[in-house]
Formats: C-alpha cells, structure tokens, sequence
C-alpha cells in the first residue's frame, strides 16, 4: 500500500510505494522532486493534478538531492503545492499475451485504441528489455520476403536484421511501409508471422489509413499496432518503440514467432529526447542532441535478433526522415552505424513518379550475402543483384555524360545503358502499391533487364546462369558497328 510522505518532515521507507505531496519545480515536461527516498531509475510514476486527474510518468535521473520525472502527457495544469506524485516501485510495464494483443491497436503509452479492454491476462513485462548476451545471439540467415523488388532483389531483409529506410520530408515512406506489413512473407514456411507496427508523432489521417490499409487487405489478424499521434504528447515518443519492442519480444522468445517491427518516424523520437535533454539543462552535443543519442538508439535497435534454441526472430525496420535529405545528418549517421545496412529513398526519383523511390546504389544490406542463394532464395541471385547493382551505376555515369555532351555523342554500348537505366528504373525499381513480387518474379524480370546489355558487359554472371536465366528472358544486344537508338 502507499504511503503520503510530508516532505517538510523526516522521510522514510513506506513500502513499496510512496507518494509525496506537492512538486518542487516544472520545467517542460519535467518534474523535480527534492528530498527523495528509495527511488529507482525508470520507475513507472503516477502523477496526479490538482483537477484529480492522473498521468503517467517516469524517473528520468535521481540523486540524493532530487528525482526528475518524465511526465509522458506533459505539464500543463499542474501545480506545485496542488500535485501528488506516487513513485510505485516498479518500472514501466505491459502486459503481454498473443491473444490480448494480435489484431489490436493501441496508444503510445499501451492504451487500447480500437475501443477493446485493456490487456489483463499474460504476464507484466519491463519495456526497457534485458540485455541479450551477444554468445546466445544467432547468426541471422533466413531471407525475408516484402514483395518489392528494390529490397528483395538487391537489398535483402533477413530475419533478425535491422535495415532502416532513410527517407525524407514528403516522400512516401509511410506508403512503403504499410505495403511491407501488408506483403512480408516467409516463403515456403507456415511457421507463426506477426508485425508489430510502431508509429510516433504520425498524424490522424495517416494513423487511420494505416489501420484501413491493414484491416482491408486481411493482415490487421497479424498486426499489433502502436500510434503516438502528432497532436499526444512528444515525450509519449519515448516509450512507443520500448512497449512495441517488448511485445515483438514476447511473441519471438516466447510464442516461437517470427516477428516484424517497423518503426516510424524514428526522426520524431529523437526531436522528443533533444526536448527532454534541453528541459533538464544537458550540454547539447551535434545539432542540439545529447550526447548519449547513440547509445540511447541502440538501446532501441539492438533488441533485433535470434537466440540460439530459441525459434523465434525479432527484425527491425525503422523509418527515418533525414532533415533536408541530408544522410549526415545525426540521426542517419548514428543509425547507420548501429544497423546493418539501409534502404535509401532518393527525391530525384521520386519527381520521376517511381514508387517506391529507393535509390539502389547508396542502399546496402550488410547480412544480404548470407540470406540469398541456393536453398534459400535462388543460386544465380548474388551474381545477378551484382550485376545490376554495377549496370546501374554505370548507366548513371552515363546519363551524367550524356547531359553535358548530348545523347548522340555517346558510343552504341552507352546508349544501351541508357535504355538499361530506363527499364531499370520503370520496370524493377517502380511497381504498383498493391503489386506482391515473389522473390521469382523479381530474378527474373532482373534477367530480363540485364539481357538489354551487349554480351561483353556481363562480367557479373557466370556464363552458365546466362544460359539457364537468361537466354529465356531475351538476347543481349548486338554490338556490331551499327548505331543503336538512344533511350528517350
């Protein structure tokens, strides 16, 4: 039971939860209270105003002198001699189940959403996680299929990856991500799938197509779904992915689940902690965030992951928007440092109206190599993502040549390139919003493409994949003396 501890008298221990009376300062949504006792850090705390109303929060720092307190629906209305804080002697937790929370949507703090009862069977789990020993972690090898052909065919998600996706103001990242939830697959298995879909500081329009595109296309079943919308509280965002990674964590190591996570805006989540650091007064480290983003981010991501005898698997796909599409920007830089790859969207391709508008040449999915192949995908697919990958950027070099000296100046092999980069860019690249490519589909319109190049320029693909893969997809072009058109 608690206890009300006058602060203006001695304190002492009240159990395992106290509560005092009065706040010794605000500061944005920040509390300060002087004079505590047996206080821990992250403990859940349940603030309540002089209204009666109560509000959740956290202990962000405590010291001998003082505890600061988060409070997740922010300040206002609150006053210092009229408020109570009760610290409960536990840290943040959600109650997980699979039956409670498959097919269900909830706030940022875990509040239902969908107008359902709140979780009460399972068990209460700590959203800040526990430490997985990096000796139990299992290799990541098993491909993952989305059905996009720029990510399956030359940036390849495998499960218990974390691959973000760099995008910028404006562009269709949202639109992307809900065609992943709707289309991720595992090939070839029946084993348990679920997505557990995290979104901070989205707005109510994009809160409600996620959830119509969801529950149109039958996925919704498979979907637990988080939304910290843009006019909630920013220091809600702090909690959002931590309660969306404990679920995926429960259905993956407990439930033997493959799970999703996708996590949009990470952008949003970060300008949330810039907020809190500068309300405690902390030294601003690059672009006004606090020293400790990197660590804070990868207390995020790094909870991605198989354990060894454990059959489940956690992926991650966070969602980014780069301020001014700079990729060095803090949050890209750091991200990139921590995750194992990226998906870039490029605005350039975009304003071509190619969907989705991923850039391959600047994207790289580090565990890529280990998810493809023989048994998994298929055995030409590292030579022929290769061989695209290089034709490409060739043909960008290209099209940069050909805008300073004129199509026509060009050999007849560029011009080929030319009309390579086109149907790169219009057939591969660019595919309808409800467009499911299996990962067949995607080789072989790949072969397709490449076959579009003279002969002599395969130097990515053995001489036997072009003539099981290839020749069937068409003929290389010819590279005698006779002019071939320009791409339009």
């Amino acid at each position: 039971m608690s206890k009300t501890v006058d602060r203006h008298q001695d304190l002492r221990l009240a159990g395992p939860e106290l509560e005092y009376r009065g706040i010794d300062s605000i500061s944005g949504p920040l509390v300060v209270i002087r004079g505590v006792r047996d206080v821990g850090f992250a403990e859940r705390v349940e603030v309540t105003g002089p209204d009666g109303a109560v509000r959740q929060g956290r202990v962000l720092s405590v010291s001998e002198e003082a505890a600061i307190i988060e409070v997740f629906q922010g300040t206002s209305g609150l006053s210092q001699p009229g408020s109570r804080v009760r610290f409960t002697g536990r840290p943040f937790e959600f109650m997980v189940s699979a039956a409670e929370v498959l097919g269900r949507i909830f706030g940022g703090l875990g509040q239902p959403l969908d107008g359902g009862p709140a979780p009460f069977r399972g068990e209460p789990r700590n959203i800040n996680g526990y430490p997985i020993n990096p000796v139990a972690r299992a290799y990541p090898r098993d491909f993952i299929q989305t059905g996009i052909s720029a990510i399956d065919g030359m940036n390849t998600l495998v499960r218990g990856q974390k691959l973000p996706i760099f995008s910028g103001s404006g562009l269709p990242h949202n639109r992307l991500a809900a065609q992943i939830v709707r289309q991720a697959r595992l090939p070839g298995e029946q084993e348990g799938f679920a997505i557990v879909f995290g979104a901070m500081g989205v707005r109510h329009d994009e809160a409600e197509e996620f959830r119509r595109s969801f529950e149109e296309s039958g996925v919704l079943k498979n979907v637990v779904m988080f939304l910290n919308l843009a006019d909630d509280s920013t220091v809600e965002r702090l909690i959002t992915p931590r309660i969306a990674l404990t679920v995926a964590e429960y259905l993956a190591f407990e439930e033997g689940m493959h799970v999703l996570v996708i996590l949009t805006d990470m952008t949003n989540y970060c300008e949330a902690l810039r907020e809190v650091a500068t309300s405690k007064g902390e030294v601003p480290s690059r672009k006004g965030y606090p020293g400790y983003l990197y660590s804070d981010l990868a207390s995020i991501y790094e909870r991605a992951g198989r354990l060894t005898g454990r059959p489940g698997s956690v992926t991650q796909i966070p969602i980014l928007t780069m301020p001014d599409d700079d990729i060095t920007h803090p949050i890209p830089d750091l991200t990139g440092y921590i995750t194992e790859g990226q998906i870039v969207l490029e605005r350039t391709l975009a304003q071509k109206d190619v969907y989705p508008p991923i850039n391959v040449l600047p994207s790289l999915s580090r565990l890529m190599s280990d998810g493809i192949g023989e048994k998994r995908t298929r055995e030409d697919h590292r030579n022929l993502s290769s061989q695209l990958y290089a034709a490409y950027a060739r043909a960008r070099q290209v099209q940069r040549l050909a805008a300073i000296v004129g199509a026509e100046e060009l050999s007849p092999t560029d011009k080929r390139y030319l009309t390579f980069a086109r149907a790169f860019e219009q057939r591969f690249l660019a595919q309808e919003e409800d467009e499911d490519r299996t990962i067949a589909d995607t080789l072989d319109l790949g072969w397709e493409l490449v076959m579009l190049l003279p002969p002599q320029e395969l130097t990515r693909v053995r001489e036997e994949e072009v003539e099981k893969y290839g020749r069937s997809h068409g003929k290389t072009a010819d590279t005698g003396n006779k002019e071939q058109p320009a791409a339009p």
